[in-house]
C-alpha cells in the first residue's frame, strides 16, 4: 500500500473514531434528559394506580433531579442555573397552555391552570445538557458578543408570547440571531483533539435533536400539540426553527449564570466566556 492509501486510511479511521467519540460524550450530555424521557415514556406503560401519571412524573423528576447531584451529573452551580431554566420553563408552560398552543389532557393532582408541575423538568432538561456539554467538551468561545445575544435571546423568548397578539417576528429574530452570533466560534474538545464550529450552527444543530425529541416527547404521552389529540402525529417541522431559536435564551442563561457564579466566588464580576485556545485540529473543521 503507497505511503498516501496509508494515510488516508489512518485518516478515515481516525474521524471516525473521534466520531464515536463525539457520540459517546454527547450521550453522558444528554444523560438526564434521556433519562427523563425514559421515565415518561415507561409511565405509559404502567397499570392503572390510584395515583396520577402526571404526579408520578412529578416525584420521578424530583428523584432524578437528586440522583444527578448525587452521582456527579451536575454540579452545585449547574443545579443552581437549571432550577432557574425550570422556573422560566414553568411560567412559559402556563402562558402558552392558556393561550391553548398544547395541552396536558390528563387529570392530576399537581395542575396548575393546566400545566403539571413536572412541565418545567422539559426545559430543565434542557439546561443540563447544555451545562454537561459545556464541562465534558470544555467550551470555549470567540468573539462572543454576549449583550447583543442576550438582548435577541431576551426579544426571542417574549416573541413565543407576544406573537399571539401581534405579528410573528420570529423571522426577523433568527437574522437578528444570525447577525449577533457572526464570527463566534465554539471551540470544544473531543478526546485531545479541539475542533470549533460557528455558534448560529451549533444552534440549528441543537434545535433540530430537540424537535426529534419533541416527536419521542409527545409520542410518549409528555404533553399534546391540539391535532394529537385525536391521535399521535408528527410534530411539524415549523417547530425545529422554534426549538433553534428558544435554546439561544438557555445558551445565554447558562452563560450568564455561570460566568456570574465564578466570578463571585472569586470576588469580582464574572467574566466573559474564556475564548478557545488558538490550537484547532484540522480534522472535521467547519471553516
Amino acid at each position: 500500500m503507497r505511503n498516501e492509501e496509508r494515510s488516508a486510511a489512518r485518516g478515515i479511521r481516525h474521524g471516525l473514531g473521534q466520531l464515536v467519540r463525539f457520540g459517546v460524550v454527547q450521550a453522558r450530555a444528554c444523560a438526564f434528559a434521556v433519562a427523563l424521557l425514559t421515565g415518561i415514556g415507561a409511565s405509559r406503560l404502567l397499570p392503572p394506580l390510584p395515583v396520577a401519571r402526571y404526579d408520578l412524573v412529578l416525584v420521578y423528576g424530583v428523584l432524578l433531579t437528586l440522583v444527578a447531584r448525587r452521582v456527579g451529573w451536575e454540579t452545585r452551580r449547574d443545579t443552581a442555573v437549571i432550577a432557574v431554566c425550570h422556573v422560566l420553563g414553568l411560567l412559559f408552560e402556563l402562558v402558552k397552555v392558556r393561550l391553548g398552543s398544547w395541552s396536558y389532557p390528563e387529570d392530576a393532582l399537581t395542575k396548575v391552570a393546566g400545566v403539571p408541575l413536572y412541565g418545567g423538568f422539559m426545559y430543565a432538561a434542557v439546561a443540563s445538557y447544555v451545562c454537561r456539554a459545556r464541562r465534558l467538551m470544555r467550551l470555549r468561545y470567540t468573539r462572543y458578543r454576549a449583550a447583543a445575544t442576550t438582548l435577541v435571546a431576551a426579544a426571542v423568548y417574549l416573541n413565543f408570547f407576544t406573537h399571539h397578539w401581534i405579528p410573528d417576528l420570529r423571522w426577523p429574530l433568527a437574522v437578528a440571531m444570525t447577525a449577533a452570533t457572526a464570527g463566534t466560534w465554539v471551540g470544544f474538545s473531543v478526546g485531545a483533539h479541539r475542533y470549533r464550529m460557528p455558534l448560529a450552527v451549533g444552534f440549528v444543530l441543537i434545535g433540530f435533536f430537540l424537535w426529534v425529541a419533541e416527536n419521542a416527547a409527545t409520542y410518549a404521552g409528555a404533553w399534546s400539540y391540539p391535532q394529537q389529540l385525536g391521535g399521535w402525529q408528527p410534530v411539524p417541522l415549523t417547530k425545529f426553527g422554534a426549538w433553534s431559536l428558544l435554546i439561544s435564551v438557555t445558551f445565554v442563561l447558562v452563560e450568564h449564570l455561570g460566568t456570574a457564579g465564578r466570578g463571585r466566588r472569586a470576588g469580582r464580576p464574572g467574566p466573559s466566556p474564556r475564548p478557545c485556545p488558538p490550537p484547532v485540529s484540522d480534522s472535521f473543521k467547519t471553516g
